[in-house]
């Protein structure tokens, strides 16, 4: 019976994932796939980032597990405890509510802000960017007015305004961040579509009868994919500030949620002496927002090639 040793299946695999003519396009895209991996894991910055991502997304996954006390049981004997002091790891809130367990919960709360808006609104910017790219004239001009106007307003002024007419909640909060989110990415897909509309490949495909849609869908949508990820994930730090700036100032995840940028709220009047219960919760904004930057720029170094000219 013959063997194959582990060297030569590594060997076998390597030589598929970097061949220069695939066979098929399912192996085209492998190989795409594992050239970008091989280009990301040399950016030591960006392999931080995604370790924080994967972080984050574990410790989300995990929270009933990791966490010491019940986030919700309140001990008003034990409240503003420091870190370390009777078997709370970073102290006690002003409820007596362990500051560890609520910022661990809280790891999931933002983790589902950031996939739903990430679901959402790239997803709308695309179609109205390739939609206006592509046909131009009054939908183009249409289209991007209204892209102008949300531009026009800051995006948390404007999250706090739609929020204020849903009502406060992390839902509708979910919601205006979406509803503020698109148009940056309408923009970039419209340019790229405008640099690709008149593209020869374009024109081939419509000479074959291709109507506008399939061609909207099929061909030039992927073409932005790149673009609008990059993106997508350079957002996820001011998504993540946005979902806070709420529920600091109440309207995102009502108590006793355990959302970041509530626990700053409740935490800010004891800064002073009980810095703990508002500077946790604070650095794992940070500390989130920084891992999606760093991974972010990564990928704009993978997927953007002007970048590495």
């Amino acid at each position: 019976m013959t063997t194959i040793d582990t060297p030569t299946r590594k060997s076998g695999w390597r030589a598929w994932l970097t061949s220069d003519s695939p066979a098929s396009r399912t192996h085209a895209r492998c190989v795409q796939l594992y050239l970008g991996w091989l280009d990301l894991s040399r950016n030591p910055l960006a392999m931080i980032g995604l370790a924080i991502v994967v972080a984050l997304v574990l410790v989300s996954a995990m929270a009933p597990i990791l966490a010491t006390h019940d986030p919700f049981a309140q001990v008003l004997s034990d409240r503003l405890l420091s870190p370390g002091e009777g078997g709370h790891l970073l102290g006690t809130d002003e409820l007596g509510r362990d500051i560890f367990s609520r910022v661990i919960h809280g790891a999931s709360i933002t983790l589902y802000i950031v996939a739903l808006v990430a679901a959402t609104a790239p997803i709308a910017g695309l179609i109205v960017g390739t939609v206006a790219g592509y046909l131009g004239g009054w939908a183009d001009i249409a289209l991007m007015r209204l892209t102008d106007i949300f531009l026009a307003f800051p995006r948390l002024v404007l999250a706090l305004a739609f929020v204020a007419a849903l009502g406060p909640g992390i839902e509708n909060a979910v919601l205006a961040i979406a509803i503020t989110s698109w148009p940056p990415y309408a923009r970039i897909a419209r340019a790229e579509t405008l640099t690709i509309r008149n593209s020869d490949f374009i024109a081939a495909t419509r000479l074959q009868g291709a109507s506008q849609s399939r061609i909207i869908w099929g061909h030039i949508m992927p073409l932005c994919l790149s673009s609008v990820i990059i993106r997508v994930t350079l957002d996820m730090a001011g998504i993540i500030l946005t979902a806070a700036g709420l529920g600091f100032l109440g309207l995102g995840a009502q108590p006793p949620t355990p959302e970041w940028g509530a626990m700053i709220s409740a935490g800010r009047k004891f800064i002073l002496d009980q810095w703990w219960v508002a500077t946790v919760p604070g650095l794992a904004i940070f500390t989130v927002s920084l891992g999606f930057n760093l991974l972010g720029d990564g990928l704009r170094d993978v997927l953007d090639p002007r970048s590495s000219q």
